[in-house]
């Protein structure tokens, strides 16, 4: 893992964000990109009245100076540490910067249960990880810095899911940490047999290429709505990670319905690392 981009406004979230980053980085040997997002309108910047230009460069000084504070941690000591400031909040070049720097990682901050909110106000959390090409970690509430242990990856086994699983796998294993299969069978809608889920589960690992996984190695869990489903295994199995797979700008996870997936990262309180299919 050689690049890990971090989205800052100077909260505590996102310093819990930066200081989780700083984990990973030390482990991985990686650099950390730290990006403030500046909201100056184009008027404010191109506008050639000196009073324009002038609260232009105040802002630029402030963030820059707000800059040098905020980095100056101590879990930051014997990294890489690269500063860069946007002059728009348009969270889509997160992923344009992502691909710029051939980042591995992106990691943001937010409240955890009460929502996405506090780090990144409204849905820019969402934006970034709707429009994010690279993997999206967001820490919930606090700073992840022990190791990460144990995470699942809740998917409907569909062919949409075997790239994400294998992207998720394969970092997770730089991690250290053992990924496993959640299948939610749910009343509604996407309802399963047993028969029905051991064929699409079989069909998955097959081409996964996980033969030497089986049916019994994939958890199960029967819930009202598959958020439920999620969290409630997630909580009783001691998970460090929740796994989700995301459609892009259509909503998070193929398998979701409606905002579940939005509903999962908002009111969970373990983090969630999320994929593009």
């Amino acid at each position: 893992m050689k690049k890990i981009i971090v989205p800052v406004d100077f909260s505590e979230h996102s310093e819990y964000a930066l200081q989780t980053a700083a984990s990973i980085a030390k482990k991985q040997n990686s650099e950390i990109i730290v990006v403030h997002m500046l909201e100056l309108s184009n008027a404010i910047i191109t506008q050639k009245q000196s009073y324009a230009m002038e609260e232009a460069a105040f802002y630029l000084k402030l963030a820059e100076k707000k800059f040098q504070d905020f980095l100056n941690q101590e879990f930051l000591s014997d990294l890489t540490v690269t500063p860069i400031i946007k002059h728009y909040k348009i969270f889509s070049e997160l992923n344009d910067l992502a691909k710029e720097e051939g980042a591995d990682l992106i990691v943001m901050g937010s409240q955890g249960a009460s929502g996405l909110k506090e780090i990144f106000i409204g849905s820019n959390t969402e934006k970034v990880v709707r429009n994010s090409s690279v993997p999206v970690l967001v820490t919930k509430g606090k700073a992840v810095v022990s190791d990460l242990k144990n995470a699942v990856f809740g998917c409907d086994f569909s062919d949409d899911d075997i790239v994400p699983y294998q992207n998720a796998k394969n970092l997770l294993k730089k991690l250290n940490c053992n990924l496993q299969l959640l299948h939610i069978n749910t009343p509604y809608g996407k309802f399963k047999t047993t028969k029905e889920m051991k064929e699409k589960v079989a069909k998955f690992l097959t081409k996964a290429n996980e033969s030497e996984l089986t049916f019994k190695d994939v958890a199960y869990v029967s819930d009202y709505t598959v958020e439920n489903g999620i969290l409630e295994y997630a909580h009783d199995q001691d998970i460090d990670l929740i796994v989700l797979a995301t459609h892009g700008r259509k909503g998070l996870a193929h398998f979701f319905e409606g905002s579940i997936s939005e509903d999962i990262a908002n009111h969970s309180d373990i983090p969630v690392l999320t994929f593009k299919i």
